[in-house]
């Protein structure tokens, strides 16, 4: 059944395993849905020779504009978004694979800047995050006080850089950061956007006070481990509202996003195409 809205062109941005992922289904279920592939970008483009056909390969992706999308769908570093999301959104709306960019205060200034400039909706993929809506929810009502999310993985599945990089791990599981997800995000970009998201569903308490943990854990060789914990304001009778989530993600030994998370992707992508695109960022 076709998609009753637009976006119907759809650009992808990265072609890791998500990017191919997302590629495969459009070329292959897109069709029947509406949608178009409308171009890959990739920064190696050597990686889409053979899958990709010449045609759908971009080149520079400055010239998107030339393909006509609705939707550009980026799912390669934060780096793209930080330094080519406010002009993606001259061209069509943007869905944010990686919204640990978000983290960077004047990025998200400038995509929100762009997006009412140019009418175009920022949506950003909840990913790995279990229980976004209620999240959200809880938060508009204002019973939300405290959001954690704690992610364990093998070392191997992390990318990290700066400081986090020389922790060394010291016996089985180790605790490489716990703090704000604002001053995680800069170190690990591939490895925080499922914390970044939900200080995006959460925006009272936003970076600066949803708690991310990240956990290199020796044990956990083909599985990404995600725990929610929140709790809400105290009750009539002193006690609060709590909520513990722990979600056990398959995932290829030493590979960044999981099996589950994969699916979740194209779900977002196609909730994208069924909503209006109107200015801000939402979480899709």
């Amino acid at each position: 059944m076709a998609l009753n809205r637009v976006p119907r062109r759809v650009g992808v941005v990265g072609y890791g395993r998500l990017g191919q992922s997302l590629v495969s289904h459009l070329l292959t279920q897109g069709p029947e849905l509406g949608l178009e592939l409308a171009f890959v970008w990739n920064r190696d483009p050597g990686r889409m020779a053979g899958s990709v056909p010449p045609s759908l390969q971009l080149q520079n992706l400055a010239a998107l504009g030339e393909r006509h999308p609705d939707l550009v769908v980026e799912v390669a570093h934060p780096k793209i978004i930080q330094e080519s999301g406010a002009q993606i959104l001259r061209y069509a709306n943007l869905l944010v694979g990686s919204p640990s960019a978000l983290a960077d205060q004047a990025t998200e200034q400038q995509l929100l800047e762009a997006s009412h400039r140019w009418n175009h909706a920022v949506f950003v993929a909840r990913g790995a995050l279990w229980g976004t809506e209620d999240i959200t929810r809880l938060d508009a009502a204002g019973g939300l006080q405290s959001l954690r999310v704690t992610m364990a993985t093998h070392p191997d599945g992390f990318r990290l850089e700066g400081p986090l990089a020389a922790v060394p791990s010291t016996g089985r599981c180790t605790v490489l950061y716990e703090g704000p997800v604002r001053g995680l995000c800069p170190f690990a970009p591939r490895n925080s956007n499922t914390m970044a998201a939900a200080a995006l569903a959460a925006p009272s308490l936003g970076f600066d006070r949803v708690v991310g943990v990240l956990v290199a854990d020796l044990s956990l060789t083909d599985m990404h481990v995600v725990d929610v914990e929140l709790s809400g304001t105290p009750g009539p009778t002193g006690r609060r509202f709590a909520v513990h989530t722990h979600r056990e993600n398959p995932a290829e030994p030493g590979a960044v996003t999981g099996s589950a998370t994969v699916t979740t992707f194209w779900r977002s992508l196609l909730g994208c195409c069924q909503l209006p695109s109107r200015p801000g960022i939402h979480l899709c």
